[in-house]
């Protein structure tokens, strides 16, 4: 099967495609067969062949999150008005691919953290698109990662929830992961893709360098692109748990994928990061704006 994947060219996510329609098939029918189970089977290989031939999203069908043996060692509810800097802190610059992150575009407000995405003719940093990226003071390193959040709709801009090394994309420092990886629990880049398929769907990566000999290239792995449900109007959950051997991916509960890409996990203690992302093109006209909305984060460890 290897040789047939690597003649066919296949990325990772598609060889996982193909493997999990087996996982699917045996789970389906491990108590009894049911019409309900043959449907989700059915289901299962059509989305398949569409990630196959199309890089079209799939279904999370995974295992269910367990939390036991974990404590929830961090929340934030963002109750009150104003963002809680003794947990978090502002990652403003001076820019940010063809804009600006600012302190400006991220409130606390009705129990939600809002980050929102404009353009300002009378920014911090000038005139230009502005957005807004925060992150948690303390660091970690293992444990269970989980957002609940509405992402931003329409255009190029898209809502994050990611872990970041001190030098993921050192070659000497990260090793290939094990010294540091940016870990992409979700990205929502299809906000513009209104009528496809990808619209309602989020992406799940892993980042490192050190991988191989090339010490230009950032080593990376897509995992999947994943359906979410109704991501820009309602509340879904996104979560990693970062065990000693493995990544494990999840959406609102169900496992999408696990991978230990490189050589190995992350061994270093790395950042928690919530950003809506700025394009590196930007179309829109300027009364465009876009927002973010973040009903809590949670962090769980042994």
């Amino acid at each position: 099967m290897e040789k047939l994947f690597e003649l066919l060219h296949f990325a990772w996510r598609q060889e996982n495609a193909v493997y999990r329609i087996g996982e699917i098939f045996s789970s389906a029918f491990a108590g009894g067969f049911s019409f309900k189970k043959l449907i989700a089977v059915f289901v299962a290989v059509i989305e398949m062949f569409g990630c196959v031939l199309f890089d079209m999203p799939l279904t999370p069908a995974g295992g269910e999150l367990s939390l036991d043996g974990y404590s929830l060692v961090f929340e934030d509810e963002f109750d009150g008005d104003t963002l809680n800097e003794d947990n978090w802190f502002y990652r403003s610059s001076g820019s940010r691919r063809n804009g600006f992150n600012a302190a400006s575009q991220v409130r606390v407000e009705n129990g939600n953290l809002i980050m929102t995405a404009e353009y300002l003719e009378n920014g911090e940093f000038g005139a230009g698109w502005y957005a807004g990226m925060i992150s948690l003071r303390e660091k970690y390193c293992r444990g269970y990662f989980e957002i609940k959040c509405k992402c931003n709709d329409g255009g190029e801009f898209w809502s994050a929830f990611w872990i970041q090394a001190d030098s993921p994309y050192t070659h000497n420092i990260s090793k290939g992961g094990p010294g540091g990886a940016e870990l992409d629990i979700f990205e929502a880049p299809y906000g513009n893709k209104k009528g496809s398929p990808l619209y309602d769907s989020v992406t799940q990566t892993i980042h490192c360098n050190g991988y191989d000999d090339n010490e230009e290239k950032i080593d990376s792995r897509m995992l999947g692109i994943f359906k979410g449900n109704n991501i820009y109007n309602e509340y879904n959950t996104y979560g990693l748990e970062w065990t000693e051997d493995e990544y494990i991916f999840y959406i609102n509960g169900v496992e999408t994928a696990r991978s230990s890409f490189g050589n190995g996990v992350s061994q270093v203690d790395e950042s928690v990061i919530v950003s809506l992302e700025i394009p590196e093109e930007i179309t829109h006209s300027k009364d465009f704006t876009s927002q973010f909305v973040v009903d809590y984060v949670r962090i769980y460890q042994k």
